[in-house]
């Protein structure tokens, strides 16, 4: 088998890289997904989204090893193996982050990752509902929709942010990032849009694109200090699939620097003692691991008006025929329909802050509901100083990687915390939940020193699903990739998924990936990139304009 491009991982980024790596006919492409296929109806229906978070069929499921400053809790790490990868077990929040971290980005030394260059890609892929603008593109493979908000629990979270003194935002993706808002999602036609759907499926009739799944890659073969082929299995048959031009690891923050240490591209020390040749002595593959973290502050609810009334057999039957029947009712919503960004560090800058609302009180994977009417806010820290790393159990291509997030570690992280749980007291303290709130769940009224809060956390704290930065981009030659995102000392080889983020964006992260496949798609075919586009970005006490760095 002998391809011009060979994309492992049809997730987030190599889904669109496959769709545009193909679109001119030029070039043939091998997709290789170690998941199946993503017909699932709990794939496809928004309001299920816990169920593939949980078990192993469209999951890889990790685990992280005890984390030493969350009093040695396991926790869990969820990553999509399936067509779509993580956008088919996400979420759906579509959000692209504040202008100032892809202008912070540029600063490393990455030309042409400012704001004012990322945002025409951000348009390209979009399709937005609402219609385009300064911000928004119309007409892309990715739909972008505004779920309605009609619980009255929502519309009380919007006024109080105002009440709050947070403010009001229309769009957390346009001019203004801060206030509570409405979320846009990735849902088109009340299904979950991922990648697989919105920007794969459309290419699978062409004849320059084969698609494998359940092929799992063993290692990516390096000859003459050039990568020239990859070996996989489908089951228990071995294959070698050649590339004329270029491999592409699209396999996620786990698994793309896992992927390249069992190549032998990491740190030396360790991929010795692993038993693994070194090919690249690359010691920051797997390092500079981050994530968002959040806490649930959750209260009851003194009126009827929560969904919780849907988690009942009798109303899920109702809510699951009217979605099979019309894509349509509770079933259409992924129920992020409202959150929130705030600034706490002081000054006019970016928020520190994010919330996203829900108008039940449950854990993010469905488990341990709250038996009774509540609703809940998810807080956490934006940009968090905490870093861990990825490493190897074993030579074994198959064996699960070591994942130490360190969660928590640093000092800044435990502050944000308490302040974002002071501040959420506040806005669900506002006259426009009086005559909802009801008493607080947890952390519980009585919690509020700065130690209190710090035990609550440690033990509540769950992750958000935002893993990236263990194949990180640079302008340094100690990064593991360059700015178009080439393995430093291997020719014909990238990474282009969220693993090569310098550091977290301020929100969710596969708008972002999305981005970041669309923009590289162009630096591999070598097309011009896009023209810069300048626009103002609000301040809190003045608009910024972000041009070319």
């Amino acid at each position: 088998m002998e391809f011009d491009y060979i994309i492992i991982g049809a997730g987030s980024a190599g889904c669109v890289l496959a769709n545009r790596l193909t679109e001119d006919g030029k070039s043939t492409v091998l997709l290789l997904e170690a998941g199946g296929k993503d017909n699932s109806i709990f794939i496809k229906m928004p309001a299920a989204l816990a169920y593939p978070l949980n078990g192993t069929k469209y999951n890889w499921a990790y685990w992280t090893e005890p984390e030493p400053y969350l009093d040695g809790r396991i926790m869990y790490c969820p990553r999509g193996r399936v067509l779509g990868g993580s956008s088919s077990v996400n979420g759906m929040a579509y959000v692209r982050g504040h202008a100032n971290d892809y202008d912070r980005w540029a600063s490393y030394g990455l030309v042409g990752w400012d704001y004012a260059s990322v945002l025409p890609y951000f348009k390209r892929s979009e399709n937005r509902e609402l219609g385009g603008d300064d911000f928004h593109g119309e007409g892309g493979p990715l739909n972008v929709h505004r779920l309605p908000m009609k619980n009255p629990l929502h519309q009380a979270w919007l006024k109080a942010g105002e009440e709050a003194g947070i403010g009001r935002t229309d769009d957390q993706n346009g001019f203004r990032q801060s206030g509570t808002g409405p979320m846009d999602n990735t849902i088109k036609g009340g299904e979950r849009l991922s990648t697989a759907r919105a920007f794969l499926k459309p290419a699978m009739g062409r004849e320059n694109l084969e698609v494998k799944i359940k092929a799992v890659v063993s290692n990516i073969d390096i000859q003459g200090g050039r990568a020239v082929a990859v070996n996989f299995n489908i089951g228990n048959q071995g294959y070698t699939a050649h590339a004329r031009r270029e491999i592409i690891v699209s396999s996620g923050t786990i698994n793309s620097p896992q992927l390249l240490m069992q190549s032998g591209i990491g740190p030396a020390a360790h991929l010795r003692e692993m038993g693994i040749d070194v090919k690249v002595n690359a010691p920051d593959v797997g390092g500079n691991l981050q994530d968002h973290l959040e806490v649930y502050a959750q209260y009851k609810c003194t009126q009827p008006v929560s969904i919780y009334s849907l988690t009942k057999p009798l109303a899920k039957l109702r809510v699951g025929l009217e979605w099979l029947l019309r894509r349509s009712g509770p079933g259409a919503s992924c129920q992020f329909e409202t959150g929130g960004f705030a600034t706490i560090s002081g000054g006019p800058g970016q928020p520190d802050l994010q919330w996203h609302f829900l108008p039940i009180a449950v854990d993010y994977d469905g488990k341990n509901p709250v038996r009774e009417h509540g609703f809940q806010a998810h807080v956490g820290p934006l940009r968090p100083k905490s870093r861990g790393r990825i490493s190897l159990r074993s030579a074994d291509p198959t064996a699960r990687p070591r994942i130490q997030f360190n969660y928590l570690e640093a000092e800044d992280d435990r502050a944000e915390f308490r302040q974002g749980l002071r501040l959420t007291r506040k806005i669900i303290g506002q006259p426009a939940f009086d005559h909802l709130r009801g008493d607080e769940i947890q952390p519980g009224a009585h919690l509020t020193s700065d130690e209190d809060l710090d035990t609550f956390v440690r033990s509540a704290v769950e992750s958000a699903y935002h893993p990236v930065g263990t194949c990180r981009m640079g302008g340094d030659q100690t990064s593991v990739v360059d700015g178009a995102a080439r393995v430093r000392g291997v020719d014909g080889l990238r990474v282009v998924d969220a693993s090569i983020m310098p550091d977290i964006p301020s929100g969710n992260t596969n708008a972002p990936t999305i981005m970041i496949a669309e923009k590289l798609a162009d630096a591999i075919r070598g097309i011009s990139p896009l023209s810069p586009t300048r626009v103002q970005i609000y301040s809190a006490d003045r608009t910024a304009q972000h041009g070319v760095s």
